[in-house]
């Protein structure tokens, strides 16, 4: 049984929590780069439980500052980004992007305030498709963030998306990496067989892959790794084979979607904090070797659609039941709810923004979700021993890739799929 002090230390993510501050040793994804424009209007951005304000200057150089003017804490929000600086709009201060006030037109042209005066600030970069913030120590800043494959590809391989999820991040992960649910939650129901039973009627949720129907209670073999996991659900295939969904969990909120065809795309998502309540889910596709095709892209299944209004909401939400439609969910889908990212938003919800997670009964699927937990503890509990977070300090780690392969008996899966799984 997971406490309900391990739940705590688990979920909080702001300033001074044992995860907060751990966290805060890596770089993470919050932002789309549309999002800036060089003296566009700055954004409201709250993260790790904390309201800042980012902008681009008009040289491009980005700045993620305290949202709250040192001075007489005016909202920056309604600040003016202009010549390479955000101005307070009450009394001019005026902050560049490493948070230095370069002016202050109320106060005499020698005021010593001018120098000893500073806007908390964090240094954010653009790569990969997105925009990353660095929140800790700046002692301990890693060179680079974390070389997942989907980063490191050219912008035509891989296509980047972001919605609003409300749940804490570590239910995210946990559905991330829970390959059970597939071939229940997700399935399709054949309309001509009402009468029959709900496994008799299963289709699998994706055609090219009907292991995930025919045989919806996978084996599962954990291993930990440098990364954080490889997760190996073994699934029957013929009388002499396997078929392994090999997925990837990478400290500390990444996850990876196995292809559904050898050649295809790969898929995978960042449950980024905004707080202990809300996240943001990026979703990526990409495929290394060739730029996506418009099929490729997305079909709306798993990059949800989202309001054209800035908030990235999904269109539907809890307050429409996610879509939900009965006639559907009877005729044709477990949930009647359009879309996989949609499907696995509604149940995620559904559990509250967070879960009390001492009053879950877990089975045997759920190893690698018990992994996850220990692993998040640790790294926390690794800060607070030593004062480092290895894994932020190595991103040659994270050069791995999620597969669906199908193997003989007897074949270790993990050397089995090496080919497919590992990025050089």
């Amino acid at each position: 049984m997971f406490s309900k002090e391990d739940n705590e230390k688990l979920c909080r993510v702001g300033p001074g929590t044992p995860m907060g501050e751990a966290f805060r040793r890596l770089w993470i994804p919050f932002l789309l780069p549309e999002e800036l424009k060089a003296d566009g209007s700055p954004l409201r951005v709250r993260l790790l439980g904390e309201d800042l304000i980012a902008f681009r200057d008009t040289e491009g150089k980005l700045g993620l500052l305290d949202r709250y003017c040192p001075h007489r804490r005016v909202d920056l929000f309604y600040g003016r980004n202009e010549h390479c600086g955000l101005r307070c709009p009450y009394h001019g201060w005026k902050f560049d992007t490493t948070g230095r006030v370069t002016e202050m037109p109320a106060e005499p042209e020698n005021s010593q305030m001018l120098q000893d005066t500073r806007i908390k600030s964090y240094p954010i970069i653009e790569w990969g498709g997105a925009i990353w913030a660095y929140m800790g120590d700046p002692a301990c800043k890693p060179e680079t963030p974390p070389l997942m494959e989907w980063a490191t590809v050219p912008d035509s391989h891989r296509y980047v998306t972001k919605r609003l999820q409300r749940t804490n991040y570590a239910q995210g992960v946990e559905g991330g990496i829970d390959s059970s649910h597939v071939g229940i939650l997700h399935s399709r129901l054949d309309p001509e067989k009402v009468e029959l039973p709900f496994k008799q009627r299963q289709v699998s949720p994706i055609s090219t892959v009907p292991y995930l129907a025919s045989d919806t209670a996978p084996k599962f073999f954990v291993r930990p790794t440098r990364h954080g996991m490889t997760i190996g659900a073994r699934r029957n295939a013929t009388d002499d084979s396997y078929y392994w969904r090999i997925t990837q969990f990478l400290l500390p909120f990444y996850t990876m979607i196995a292809p559904n065809k050898e050649g295809g795309v790969v898929m995978g998502h960042s449950w980024t904090p905004i707080d202990d309540y809300n996240c943001w889910v990026f979703t990526m596709t990409w495929n290394s070797e060739r730029p996506l095709s418009e099929d490729e892209r997305d079909n709306g299944a798993v990059h949800a659609d989202t309001k054209n209004d800035g908030s990235y909401e999904p269109l539907v939400d809890a307050s429409s039941d996610y879509g939900l439609d009965r006639e559907v969910q009877r005729l044709h889908s477990m949930t009647g709810i359009h879309g996989i990212g949609m499907q696995d938003t509604a149940v995620q919800e559904s559990m509250g923004p967070i879960v009390d997670r001492s009053l879950e009964n877990l089975g045997s699927g759920d190893a690698a979700i018990t992994r996850f937990r220990r692993q998040l503890l640790s790294i926390a509990n690794e800060l607070a021993e030593t004062g480092q977070v290895t894994v932020a300090n190595n991103p040659d780690w994270y050069k791995v890739r999620s597969a669906g392969v199908v193997l003989p008996h007897g074949v270790d899966f993990q050397e089995g799929a090496a080919k497919y799984t590992e990025v050089k």
